[in-house]
């Protein structure tokens, strides 16, 4: 009996071309290393020769060698003296510290052919860390539960960040190698196989990116050239040289990341984190270009860009003629996530203390994104902020936990552990259906128990530092109470495994649970609120303060629908609402013309040919 062959799938393979680290050539790799400052340089291979390099123009060094490929590993030395690893190696399989190993892109055979990405307004973010999202902590592992995420109703993943790191558990934001996955997460094929198998299932995928320093370990690039600059200042000492010289070469290294993590591994959209630690007084600011160049760079999908922002600078994301962003799509919106907390919890230490007793903050960052507008803080003693009522709702991305909110504290609770569970469920309720772009933080929609800590293992010669720096900034936070309560060890291994993920806890969800809650509220965004989110315009939205800690906000979404939020965030009911259009969404308990504490609800009145919407209840 003849049987029809199964055509194979088809597939592609793909390499972002770049000036820096290696290139595999007809006969061999060409090594290249912008060292301006270097006198020499001589390239190492590991378990071979040490053969000089060709000095040429600019402060670049190139050598040509036949008969070596992928697998080969290498170092280049420095003046005779130091040995360093290759700043754009694809691979450090020995950390930060060890030799670099050549890497051939096209080895992957991509199968997301015909793959678009998806358009903003569709975007539901899952916030999560590799190493602690799974038991096993690696890019495979994490393909296992893609399926788990699309029941859930999310649509974008955003991973923190990746780059090779010292150590062997880090959040993230020490990396040192830019263009290097992290190696304890596994082999740079694998991460390709979640971002591959990510698209199978209509999932975009973000990297978070750090532009505005390096790690403590494992930058050797200050070594041989300007990559640093005390032109300014920053947290973590030098900055970043986008502007002084050398800076040309500098910015090229930025730029061609962004395009590699695009491009090679097809990422949807990138994070830029803390940009407003980025100095640029040059005559074109570097995320301008940095912007511009990644969205010229792609192949006409579509392309997200983020921006954490704490100067919350409106600017960055005004949307052209055509509707779309002119730079950045978005910016994590802070102020919604502080002013629902301190709501919430009560809390008034830190920057917490900005919000308090502030219902107008909390109105105005639903409805406007920034709370703060350019007035002057309590907490700093500076102005803050920019006008931001002529963007879109869906320039913000709205949380009520991430990695910093959980992980700066000195315990890592989620607001699970800090507040009832009827006060979460009208937090989620209020950030999940609005018009702004909700991201879940991983664990969030089940309400886990597990915390997340902040924990790092870039050696024992800063361990001492980092834990004596740990504990001065989390002292405001422990309170005269406790004083002896003492954080756990951020350099602990134990401290990185407490933070892993205990997906036994699903097992346990039932038609009330969280994750019950969570599905369904997607469900409902998904059907009521997307496909209204396109073409929203400024000035859209308004609010109205109810009582103390009670807000309506309204916003006029794309279709010209009415979306009307009435929220009671206080502990004593507010009368004289109007309740009386059918409801989209009820979280809590509403009576009459009655606001219960701590109840939520939203209604959606419809553009005049739209008919209108039934009731749902919690």
């Amino acid at each position: 009996m003849n049987q029809m062959a199964v055509p194979a799938h088809k597939t592609i393979r793909r390499e972002q071309e770049m000036k820096f680290g290696t290139q595999i050539t007809g006969s061999g790799v060409r090594f290249r290393l912008w060292a301006p400052q270097a006198q020499r340089v001589e390239l190492r291979l590991i378990g071979g020769k040490t053969l000089p390099m060709m000095a040429s123009e600019r402060g670049w060094f190139e050598l040509e060698v036949p008969g070596v490929g992928p697998g080969t590993r290498y170092m280049f030395a420095i003046d005779g003296a130091l040995e360093v690893p290759d700043p754009a190696s694809r691979y450090q399989p020995q950390d930060v510290d060890g030799p670099s190993e050549v890497l051939d892109p096209l080895s992957y055979e991509w199968r997301d052919l015909g793959w678009r990405g998806r358009p903003w307004e569709e975007a539901v973010f899952y916030q999560l860390h590799i190493g602690t999202f799974t038991e096993q902590g690696t890019f495979r592992a994490a393909i296992d539960k893609l399926d788990y995420l699309v029941e859930l109703g999310v649509t974008a993943i955003q991973l923190l960040p990746l780059a090779e790191f010292k150590g062997d558990w880090n959040w993230g934001y020490d990396g040192a190698m830019l263009f290097a996955p992290d190696a304890s997460y596994g082999h740079p094929d694998d991460l390709k196989a979640l971002v591959d198998a990510a698209h199978e299932r209509g999932l975009m995928m973000f990297a978070d990116v750090i532009y505005n320093h390096f790690g403590p370990k494992g930058n050797y690039l200050p070594a041989y050239a300007p990559v640093m600059t005390e032109k300014h200042k920053t947290p973590w000492g030098a900055a970043l040289n986008y502007d002084d010289e050398g800076a040309h070469t500098v910015r090229d290294i930025v730029f061609a990341n962004a395009r590699f993590w695009i491009n090679e591994y097809r990422f949807d959209g990138l994070r830029f984190d803390a940009v407003h630690a980025i100095q640029d007084t040059g005559p074109k600011h570097m995320l301008q270009d940095l912007a511009e160049q990644t969205r010229a760079a792609t192949d006409g999908r579509y392309i997200h860009l983020v921006q954490e922002n704490s100067k919350n600078q409106a600017g960055w994301f005004k949307r052209g003629w055509h509707g779309g962003p002119w730079l950045y799509d978005a910016q994590w919106n802070d102020d919604v996530h502080h002013c629902l907390h301190v709501a919430a919890t009560g809390e008034k230490f830190w920057y917490y203390e900005n919000y308090e007793g502030r219902t107008d903050l909390l109105g105005r960052s639903l409805a406007e994104g920034y709370a703060y507008q350019g007035e002057i803080t309590p907490h700093e003693g500076e102005p803050k902020g920019e006008p931001s009522a002529f963007l879109p709702s869906t320039a913000f991305v709205a949380f009520i936990q991430n990695h910093d909110q959980i992980g700066n504290r000195p315990f890592g609770e989620r607001i699970g552990q800090l507040v009832p569970a009827a006060v979460t469920r009208v937090l989620a309720t209020i950030y999940l259906l609005s018009p702004q772009i909700p991201m879940v933080f991983m664990g969030e929609e089940w309400d886990s128990k597990r915390p997340f800590l902040f924990f790092t293992d870039v050696g024992e010669d800063l361990a001492e530092a980092i834990r004596k720096g740990r504990r001065e900034e989390m002292r405001h936070m422990i309170g005269d109470s406790e004083p002896d309560r003492l954080p756990p060890d951020p350099m602990a291994e134990a401290t990185f495994r407490a933070c892993k993920l205990d997906w036994e806890e699903t097992d346990e969800a039932g038609p009330t649970s969280h994750l019950s809650l969570y599905r369904t509220l997607l469900a409902l965004r998904r059907e009521e609120i997307v496909p209204r989110l396109r073409g929203m315009q400024g000035y859209a939205g308004r609010y109205q303060i109810l009582g103390d800690k009670a807000v309506r906000v309204s916003w006029t979404l794309g279709d010209g629908s009415t979306l009307v939020l009435s929220a009671n965030l206080g502990s004593e009911p507010v009368s004289g609402v109007d309740l009386s259009h059918p409801h989209l969404w009820v979280e809590g308990t509403v009576s009459g013309d009655t606001l219960q504490p701590w109840s939520a609800v939203y209604d959606l009145h419809l553009a005049p040919a739209q008919g209108t919407t039934g009731v749902q209840d919690s």
